[in-house]
């Protein structure tokens, strides 16, 4: 049985991204108090980025241990290393060059022209080991048990590269797969599927602006998962919605509380 997700919705992008910021430097250090280490899978486009600029200029990053996080990414654009588009280059000039990590926890997606060649799906296979062998045993599955999983919300309903209707939204058992035909550039990408996805322990959703109202609406509106992949992402233990004002203007106010507007 899932968890009713919680919406919070923030004035404006900024203020979302400065809060995501705080909620999320909490949660790793509540994770490292009580393990040692934390785990986070991060997501690309304006709502990742923003949130991970937020963290860069936050006074409170240093709460971090930073050589004690595991960085995965959602999803990933299957271009060269180094690429301007890539997501690890974006959130590298973001946050993870001014922050000490250790760079063997930081798990990048493979890029084209690497190991794998021009073959996402090998890479896909690839980054799927990878996961595979950092689960332990109380992990009860071939993925970590991530402490937050964020992703993006495009005007479409997309989550990661999962695209309504596309074959990778459908997938049931493997982790990571290949995706070809993407209908936003560039086509071809690696992505966690919804099942990688759903053995986080939070899945922290992020959406702002007026172009993402619709997609926010339905997906919060009982929509499948395969017409609206964000409707089928959600957590172990709890699913957040992340909005501003223009994002949630689609919803019925009853399904927030007042005091997060």
């Amino acid at each position: 049985m899932t968890v009713a997700p919680q919406i919070v919705v923030h004035r404006d992008k900024d203020l979302m991204a400065q809060a995501a910021a705080a909620r999320l430097i909490t949660k790793i250090v509540d994770a490292q108090a009580a393990r040692g280490f934390a785990s986070v899978v991060l997501t690309g486009g304006r709502n990742g980025n923003g949130l991970l600029a937020a963290l860069a200029s936050s006074p409170a990053r240093d709460a971090i241990d930073w050589s004690k996080l595991d960085l995965w990414w959602g999803d990933e654009r299957f271009l060269p290393e180094g690429d301007a588009d890539r997501n690890v280059t974006q959130a590298r000039e973001a946050l993870l060059d001014a922050v000490p990590l250790d760079p063997a926890r930081v798990h990048a997606m493979p890029a084209s022209g690497g190991s794998y060649g021009a073959d996402a799906d090998a890479a896909a296979a690839g980054y799927a080991a990878e996961l595979a062998a950092a689960a332990r045993p109380e992990d009860h599955g071939p993925v970590p048990s991530f402490d937050v999983l964020l992703l993006g919300v495009g005007p479409d309903t997309h989550v990661a590269s999962l695209f309504p209707e596309h074959p990778g939204v459908r997938e049931t058992e493997r982790t990571v797969v290949g995706v070809h035909g993407a209908p936003k550039p560039p086509p071809i990408r690696v992505s966690l599927t919804l099942p990688a996805i759903r053995a986080a322990r939070e899945v922290w959703l992020l959406a702002a602006g007026e172009d993402k109202a619709k997609a926010v609406t339905i997906a919060l509106s009982g929509a499948g998962e395969i017409q609206a992949p964000a409707a089928g992402a959600y957590g172990r233990s709890r699913t957040l919605w992340l909005l501003d004002r223009a994002a949630a203007a689609g919803l019925p106010a009853q399904l927030y509380p007042p005091a997060s507007a």
